[in-house]
């Protein structure tokens, strides 16, 4: 008779050992796919993580343009990134303010000729660290964006706009420091910085309430020529991928010095939780499968040594001893892949809920970074999908072959003489 239909028979025969395996293979699956669903979750979650809070690297080079900015920004690692052009500028339309100090010596300089803004040329305001850490912050209209290039527009400091009676849709002008080249300004937003005006004389462009932040594009027509920026800040997902940006800015920039600064610690303080979820998870997948080899190992063994006679029988007919164990592991293989089905039933809630321990307990972005996008407060939805219940059928596969073939090498070393022997 064919082994595989003899390894039929005997599990509708023995059908409490039948459903005892099959309980046990239905705990390791259940089990495995939670772990994949887990590991998977973290992943999710970690790369979430990259895209909202990400890494920021500030770049600091002599020879560094707009322009060498621009064709770092479109780099592959890099999501955001903000050239800063800087400029002391005249303003004609409001008064500047002035330092509540006497100057000293008693003079005073000629408030026409005299530069009274700081512009901050900029791609997007959100990437400053002031704003992006929270001591700066939006307190009317909104930030420049990369959709301001090329426009007239700037977010001016709430102390100037208080003393200017300034609001969301005024304009001004700024002039060059030489008063040759003259910008008119929208105002789109007013910001509100931390920064205490000087207890000593400070020239009024060196004053905080006096801070513009306008599009690069601007201060580069105001700018008597070409001109570095004052830095470069880039965002890229994960601190992996700095490297290969550092190599790209060392050969656009050439052989000379840089300063290169990455600034992971938001990420990592969000992250590395994150990772040892994903750890953890791939411990368990280890754990399950040796536990099942060994537990399903002792089983196997032990119901060969029950059907001693059986074997016995077998091998007098003439049966060989390697379609006794393939009937051994087809009674144990048939029973596994019915439980891949009943696991993924059952997988989906139980990794659902350890999901939420596990990963629900998460930092809020909002508490590392203020002005960030806010992270999902619960963990990622576990979604079942064919390729975990492929490892998972995989795995079960393989722990039904291992778990019938070390207990197999037994059958090698039976002789039906004394089998039949013994039961006599």
């Amino acid at each position: 008779m064919n082994f595989v239909k003899r390894a039929g028979m005997s599990l509708r025969a023995r059908r409490a050992r039948t459903a005892v395996l099959l309980g046990i293979f239905v705990v390791i699956c259940t089990l495995l796919l939670g772990g994949f669903l887990l590991q998977g979750a973290t992943a999710r979650q970690e790369a979430d993580a990259g895209r909202t809070i990400g890494v920021d690297v500030t770049l600091k080079a002599k020879g560094l343009t707009p322009a060498l900015a621009d064709r770092l920004g479109s780099s592959p690692q890099v999501h955001r990134y903000n050239p800063r052009l800087a400029l002391d500028a005249r303003v004609r339309g409001i008064e500047p303010l002035e330092s509540g100090v006497p100057r000293p010596g008693g003079e005073r300089a000629d408030a026409r000729t005299r530069p009274s803004l700081a512009l901050n040329g900029v791609r997007d305001s959100g990437l400053l660290l002031p704003f992006s850490y929270g001591s700066n912050k939006i307190t009317s209209g909104r930030g420049i964006t990369p959709e301001d290039a090329g426009r007239g527009v700037a977010v001016v400091e709430r102390r100037l706009a208080e003393k200017n009676g300034l609001e969301v849709g005024d304009t001004f002008r700024v002039l060059s420091p030489d008063g040759k080249r003259t910008v008119r300004l929208t105002v789109v937003g007013i910001s509100q910085d931390s920064t205490p005006d000087p207890s000593r004389w400070t020239p009024p462009h060196q004053l905080p309430g006096n801070a513009l932040h306008v599009p690069v594009r601007a201060v580069q027509r105001l700018s008597p020529g070409a001109a570095d920026l004052a830095e470069a800040v880039f965002r890229i997902g994960s601190p992996e991928e700095a490297e290969p940006l550092h190599a790209e800015a060392r050969r656009l920039l050439g052989t000379g010095s840089f300063d290169f600064r990455v600034n992971d610690k938001a990420y990592k303080d969000q992250v590395r939780p994150i990772q040892r979820v994903g750890t953890f998870a791939g411990l368990v997948l280890w754990l399950i499968t040796v536990a099942g080899v060994l537990i399903l190992g002792l089983i196997v063994m032990l119901q060969i040594r029950e059907r001693r006679d059986e074997l016995g029988m077998l091998l007098a007919l003439g049966e060989k001893k390697w379609k006794l164990i393939g009937q051994h592991t087809v009674e144990v293989a048939a029973v596994a892949l019915p439980a891949v089905a009943v696991a993924a039933l059952a997988g989906q809630v139980t990794a659902q809920r350890a999901g939420d321990a596990l990963l629900g307990r998460q930092e809020p972005a909002a508490s590392l970074r203020p002005n960030l996008p806010e992270l999902p407060a619960h963990s990622p939805e576990m979604r079942v999908q064919a390729s975990d219940l492929g490892k998972v059928a995989g795995i079960g596969l393989g722990i039904s072959l291992v778990s019938t073939l070390v207990p197999g090498i037994g059958i090698l070393r039976l002789h039906p003489r004394s089998i039949l022997t013994d039961s006599e």
